[in-house]
């Protein structure tokens, strides 16, 4: 099923909250260190990780003790639903460290939002030592300001997109881009749509499945278009990839990466429009880029940046 949105704000929301990371950053000396520091981002912050995570199941009565019965019971409650937790009280994060390296680091930039954001950091300290709990409106505007402040942080501002708009128009690019700024694959390639001014979008499946009665299908879990795609095309809407679907062909079975694969889409005034389409299989998502032709001649690059010279192997 498609995921609900998860990162947009109102502008003047968004703006605090990149204002917030951007001194961060400053207070870090992060912003030309590559991939992101992330031990001085936290030192920063003056926040740690937990030594004995919340998450280890061996650790979790050791960590409750001394806590309310009722801040237990929410904690427990929680760790099947999310991967990392921050203890307002303690100025303590906790990760779960059986995620991969790249998705801990957006973690705990995440989480770094809740205790560096001190309307976050109060709210969090009242409601973690009271009965009472936060309403499901609060929450998901924090999450979404968390998810912003941990983009900043990781993607640099603008540099991610002025790094990218410099380098090959292909999904290489942010598998590239993702170790040089320390990010998962999943959170480079939406990064790379989200931000190119060239028309693009971005599909994330997850794996294939066969479906008793429905065949072989890939259930859609985000789309990320460019502002530019989304102009011309609208937002596409797809929750599932099935053999009769155009982007099928694209789908790499057997193998990690479909190379471009040519077909036809049509924009909001229907006209037709050459485009191309490729693939990652990350194992856990597959990802689909898909551009206009137009798109590799909208404009030429200037400045190679070091790191976009040599292709990344398949």
């Amino acid at each position: 099923m498609t995921k609900p949105d998860d990162s947009s704000l109102d502008p003047e929301d968004l703006r605090a909250v990149e204002e917030r990371a951007a001194r961060l950053l400053d207070r870090a000396d992060a912003w030309d260190r590559f991939p992101i520091p992330i031990d001085d981002i936290l030192a920063a912050a003056d926040v740690q990780v937990s030594s004995s995570s919340a998450f280890d199941a061996a650790a979790i009565v050791a960590y409750l003790k001394g806590k309310a019965a009722h801040a237990g019971e929410q904690i427990k409650s929680a760790i099947s639903k999310v991967f990392g937790l921050y203890d307002a009280g303690e100025n303590l994060i906790h990760i779960d460290e059986t995620v991969v390296e790249s998705k801990q680091t957006f973690l705990k930039l995440h989480e770094t939002a809740h205790h560096d954001m001190p309307t976050h950091r109060k709210v969090f300290r009242f409601f973690q030592d009271c009965e009472k709990t936060l309403s499901p409106e609060i929450v998901d505007q924090f999450e979404r300001e968390a998810n912003n402040f941990a983009r900043f942080a990781l993607f640099k501002g603008d540099l991610y997109a002025e790094y990218a708009a410099d380098c090959a128009f292909e999904i290489k690019t942010p598998m590239k881009l993702a170790k040089k700024f320390g990010s998962s694959v999943y959170a480079s390639v939406r990064e790379f749509a989200r931000t190119n001014h060239k028309a693009c979008v971005v599909y994330v499946l997850q794996p294939l499945e066969y479906v008793q009665g429905d065949g072989a299908q890939a259930s859609v879990r985000r789309i990320e278009p460019s502002h530019a795609f989304k102009a011309q095309f609208g937002q596409p809407t797809d929750t599932v990839i099935t053999p009769d679907h155009y982007l099928w062909p694209v789908i790499p079975v057997g193998r990690k990466m479909t190379p471009p694969v040519s077909l036809s889409l049509i924009d909001k005034n229907g006209d037709a429009h050459e485009c191309l389409a490729e693939a990652f299989d990350t194992t856990y998502n597959i990802l689909i880029l898909l551009y206009p032709v137009k798109a590799l001649t909208s404009s030429s690059a200037i400045i190679l940046p070091p790191g976009c010279k040599e292709a990344p192997p398949n």
